[in-house]
């Protein structure tokens, strides 16, 4: 008993050394070993850092010296106007505003950046991370996107990147986001995605469908990539949100694509058209109508020949869906829409007399017929180009615009005050030199509940707000 009691004590004696053995082992073999610290970030950051540039826009800064300051002006326009003749104004120091972009054709030299980075912009320059520097032109821009395409001119071929996908995003998951805040350039930082399918309300606009990261995006890194733990361009960023603290925004590459190929092809986005108007339904039209108030918008109009009316929509029908996104007001259907260009086919899943049903419709572009009518029947206006016999006629001295050639009396521009003669010399951020440019603004904004009009007349300016 006493031998046996002494081999399980010379056992547990030699298994006590065997341990220490081997935990000294793995202690040392721990030490004397490097982790891997080539992440996949590091190896994303490398790969797609070169595509990243900074982009600084310069503008000159005016004071207006106002030349009318001794004449009793009419109190009916809204406000004077801010930036109408050069001559009437002081300059001071040029202004810098810093922003980032990413190459998405290394050939043709294409940069998508945000529209509010190079907004109101002079001279754009554009600085690679190999310290390259680049004057670029815009190619187009839309605020209503806050979306920009640049392009710069190389002899060499640059670095780029592809645009990946951002449909099966998921929340949780790790994000990069690449720019220049504050003009420190090419930093990075990381995340996760907090929230899919934001929308953010800013002090003149709705923006719908962003990305909500905890990454924070300052205004440097606005324009700049968000990419996947791949390395994949998932989205944007956009510090378009001032109040935003510890939290960042951006916008969905595969929303972004739909915008940026209009804007190269284009110039500016091709909205899909289907010819009808819809409006909230409400308790009393419910009631009235003898329709469930469960969602929906109902159609109001619709235009003759249109996609909708060679697709069987009729008037009354309510839409509660498009393309498996639901319905429920005005609101819900405008944005639906803007995800739609010209030559898409839409589902559109309506209620009908007790009954649901899917109809398919070719979406078009707004056809020019209509929209020569357009400005009259929202703004009670008929517009012509500039002549030199018309601006001797009226002491039109200086700029570009439409003249007012017809008035209804009935408009709120002719309650106000509003003549032939004048000059509609811009529409919200469009700059109008031709009928065409009018037409093209009037078509863009007549969804809008109201739009800011540059009037002129002789040499006075004069900002208005118009209600559409």
């Amino acid at each position: 008993m006493h031998a046996y009691t002494t081999r399980i004590h010379i056992n547990k004696a030699f298994l006590g050394i065997a341990i220490v053995i081997v935990l000294q082992t793995v202690l040392l073999n721990g030490l004397c070993q490097a982790y891997n610290r080539e992440t996949p970030i590091v190896t994303a950051v490398r790969r797609v850092g070169p595509a990243v540039v900074n982009i600084s826009s310069e503008a000159a800064v005016r004071k207006r010296a106002n030349p009318f300051s001794g004449f009793n002006l009419n109190p009916f326009f809204d406000s004077f106007f801010k930036d109408y003749f050069a001559p009437h104004y002081e300059h001071r120091p040029e202004r810098r505003a810093l922003g980032s972009g990413v190459i998405i054709d290394g050939k043709r030299g294409l940069i998508i950046t945000n529209a509010h980075v190079i907004a109101n912009s002079g001279t754009i320059k554009v600085v690679l991370q190999d310290e390259r520097e680049f004057e670029a032109e815009i190619v187009g821009a839309d605020p209503d996107y806050d979306l920009a395409v640049l392009r710069i001119r190389s002899e060499d071929r640059l670095p780029a990147i592809e645009m990946g996908s951002s449909n099966k995003l998921m929340i949780g998951e790790t994000v990069i986001a690449i720019g220049n805040p504050f003009g420190f350039s090419h930093t990075v930082t990381t995340g996760v995605i907090s929230a899919l399918n934001r929308s953010i309300r800013t002090d003149d606009r709705v923006f719908h469908e962003f990305i909500q990261i905890d990454a924070s995006i300052n205004p440097g890194n606005s324009g700049g990539p968000l990419l996947n733990i791949n390395g994949e361009l998932i989205g944007i960023n956009s510090a378009i949100y001032a109040k935003a603290q510890g939290i960042g925004f951006a916008i969905p590459i595969s929303k972004a694509k739909k915008i940026i190929s209009d804007l190269i092809q284009h110039g500016q986005v091709i909205e899909a058209w289907i010819g009808i108007t819809v409006q909230n339904i409400d308790a009393g039209l419910a009631r009235y109508l003898k329709i469930p108030r469960n969602g929906g918008v109902i159609i109001k109009g619709i235009e003759a020949g249109s996609p909708a009316a060679k697709a069987g929509l009729r008037e009354g029908d309510i839409i509660v869906a498009i393309e498996n996104r639901s319905i429920v007001s005005d609101d819900d259907y405008q944005t639906a829409m803007r995800g739609f260009s010209a030559g898409n086919t839409l589902r559109v899943k309506i209620w009908r007399a007790g009954e649901t049903a899917n109809i398919k419709v070719a979406a078009g572009k707004f056809p020019r017929s209509l929209a020569r009518d357009l400005g009259f029947r929202l703004l009670g206006v008929k517009v012509e180009n500039l002549s030199m016999n018309s601006r001797r006629h009226y002491s039109i001295s200086a700029g570009t615009g439409v003249m007012i050639a017809d008035l209804d009396p009935e408009s709120y521009l002719a309650r106000i005050g509003a003549k032939r003669g004048d000059v509609i010399r811009r529409i919200n951020e469009i700059q109008l030199q031709n009928t065409e440019d009018f037409t093209r603004a009037v078509v863009k904004y007549r969804h809008k509940n109201s739009i800011i009009i540059l009037l002129q007349r002789a040499d006075q300016g004069y900002y208005i707000t118009v209600e559409i």
